[in-house]
Order: structure tokens, then C-alpha cells, then sequence
């Protein structure tokens, strides 16, 4: 019953900041760092104990996905002199890291850039140039989650 209690508790928590992140997100353009860091500690800290993912597996997956997106983003800063991922959309996916391992950050990822396209290609005004990432980052951590929590 405790692992039940655990589990429920913090996928509510995970959930309840992903959501708020996207919704800033997606109205500002912008991830603060009050929300996405204490994703990351609380990934490193307890998530193993719910996921059974070990620690190692996690600080990779934390300094990986990190370093991913913001080397993308800088390399794209660089070559184009315009931001495109803001490093907040790094920050959250190094949460995506602590929470699950660098294993699954192909499946965030995936999920994110699928959902990502369908918004951008379906949404009115497509001619607009910003796309906010961090609402579709968002989802894919809180899905691979559940796959993990519910062990589908």
C-alpha cells in the first residue's frame, strides 16, 4: 500500500509541474528555473525508489539530456545569431533524465518532436515563427513516467 501511496503521490507531483511548465510555456515562451530544478533534485533524489531506475543510470540521463539540447541550442544561436531552445527546454529535459535514466530519452523525445510537429502543423496561424517545446517536453516526461510507474 505505501508503494501504491508513493507512486500515486509523485506522479501527482510530476504531473501538477509539468503541467503548470507547459502552460507557462506556451503563454510566454520561457521555463523558470523554480520549476524545472527542483524536477531535476526530486528526479535524482526519490524518483528511483518508484521506477527502480539506479542512480548512475539517472545522473547520466540528467547530464546528457542537458548537454544535448543546450549544445543544439548554442550551435543553433551561433550559426543563425537566433535563439530556437532556450535553456529552459534543456533544464526540463534533464528533469526527463533524473526521472527516467538516459535510456528513455529517445522515447521522450520522440514524443515531444511528434506531438511538437502535430501542434505546429495543425494550429491556426501557422505563420507565426515561435513555437513553444516545453509543454510537448512536458508531456513526454509525464508519459514515459506512467509507462514506467505502471510498467507498460
Amino acid at each position: 500500500m505505501d508503494d501504491l501511496f508513493y507512486s500515486a503521490a509523485l506522479t501527482g507531483l510530476l504531473a501538477a509541474v509539468c503541467l503548470w511548465i507547459a502552460i507557462v510555456d506556451f503563454r510566454q515562451h520561457r521555463i523558470p528555473d523554480w520549476a524545472s530544478l527542483p524536477l531535476i533534485g526530486i528526479g535524482l533524489a526519490i524518483s528511483g525508489m518508484v521506477s527502480g531506475i539506479a542512480l548512475p543510470e539517472r545522473l547520466i540521463g540528467t547530464g546528457v539530456s542537458f548537454l544535448l539540447l543546450w549544445g543544439i541550442g548554442e550551435a543553433y544561436f551561433r550559426w543563425r545569431n537566433e535563439e530556437a531552445l532556450g535553456i529552459g527546454d534543456a533544464k526540463l529535459f534533464a528533469a526527463a533524465g533524473a526521472w527516467l535514466g538516459w535510456t528513455a530519452l529517445p522515447a521522450v523525445m520522440l514524443i515531444a518532436t511528434t506531438m511538437g510537429l502535430a501542434f505546429a502543423a495543425l494550429r491556426p496561424g501557422r505563420g507565426q515563427k515561435r513555437l513553444a517545446f516545453g509543454p510537448w517536453l512536458a508531456a513526454g516526461l509525464v508519459i514515459c513516467w506512467l509507462r514506467v510507474v505502471l510498467r507498460i
